[in-house]
């Protein structure tokens, strides 16, 4: 496959696990090209044309002209500059390695991580919680979350990959769609009454009991395992974590257990206020899952897979 092919499957599959929905999605395109038939001839040099294809900031090729040949992909959960010069190295001994593929987002990709965020009010909305109520939960945390990658140094493992002219992307939310629908999709399938019948189910999922062998396994944080768990949200899904008002309107929409990533300390304290349950499943467990539902697809096309930096390969082909 060719580099451009490959970032054009993540997107389809992403937009296809999406939980808005291909509809909004067409709508949300045709949005910015609304917005870029506006937008004055001296800023038309900083319009990101990506958008009008790609729904998702944080998925980008970062480095790489997108037509190399790629029959061999070093990837890894969080490839910055260290892993960078691990391909390099690994090159060098002999392994033969035609690009690097992260999960978490580098380069201009990190830069406009909030641009997803939003597809979070439709998991609230899923969840039951109005539309107009989700959006402006969300709207603070976006501004938050936008201003907190301001400082970051960006580049530095694009940087890297350009000196050493390795090609480099990442596949964020698209991997994230995958896990988030996987999981939604099992439980409301399976219907676990208590939650450590919850708990157990997960540990099924081979990414799941990986980490537990490496204490990174799914965790309840907020509830008692004996305790039945309700309707559960699955909330993997729109760059990082949302605002801490949540766990009031899902209390009221019905939602019982919530199951997380990683979950930030005030999150907790707010789910246990408002009697949520929230079980953690494991970061790069979770990341994993997603991102092994697509690197499987490329395995199909004939694409080897090295796995590294926090990827627990688990294959379903």
């Amino acid at each position: 496959m060719k580099l451009n092919e490959i970032y054009e499957l993540a997107v389809k599959m992403g937009i296809e696990k999406d939980v808005r929905g291909s509809e909004e999605i067409e709508r949300l395109l045709t949005r910015k090209q609304r917005e870029l038939e506006r937008v004055e001839e001296k800023d038309s040099t900083y319009v990101d044309r990506q958008t009008l294809t790609n729904p998702f900031s944080d998925t980008r090729i970062l480095y790489g002209t997108g037509e190399e040949e790629i029959t061999s992909i070093f990837c890894g959960i969080d490839m910055e500059t260290p892993e960078i010069i691990l391909a390099d190295r690994l090159r060098e001994k002999g392994q033969k390695i035609d690009m690097v593929m992260a999960h978490h987002p580098e380069g201009m990709a990190q830069a406009a991580l909030f641009g997803v965020m939003g597809l979070q009010a439709d998991l609230l909305l899923r969840a039951g919680i109005p539309i107009n109520v989700a959006e402006g939960i969300m709207e603070s945390r976006i501004s938050e979350v936008k201003r907190l990658m301001m400082p970051l140094n960006h580049q530095r493992a694009v940087d890297a990959a350009r000196l050493l002219d390795i090609p480099f992307m990442c596949v964020h939310t698209p991997a994230d769609n995958l896990v988030n629908d996987y999981l939604q999709r099992l439980i409301d399938d399976k219907q676990p009454h208590y939650l450590e019948d919850l708990l157990e189910l997960l540990l099924e999922i081979p990414e799941y009991h990986e980490a537990r062998l490496l204490k990174a396994g799914p965790e309840l944080i907020v509830g008692d395992k004996k305790k039945r768990a309700g309707r559960v949200l699955v909330s993997m899904t729109g760059g990082t974590s949302g605002s801490s008002q949540l766990f009031q309107k899902l209390e009221m929409a019905g939602v019982g257990t919530l199951i997380r990533m990683h979950v930030p300390e005030k999150h907790r304290e707010e789910a246990k206020k408002h009697n949520i349950n929230v079980i953690v499943a494991g970061h790069m467990a979770s990341d994993s899952l997603g991102l092994n539902l697509f690197l499987d697809q490329l395995e199909l096309r004939g694409i080897t897979i090295i796995p590294a930096s926090g990827l627990i390969r688990k294959k379903r082909i």
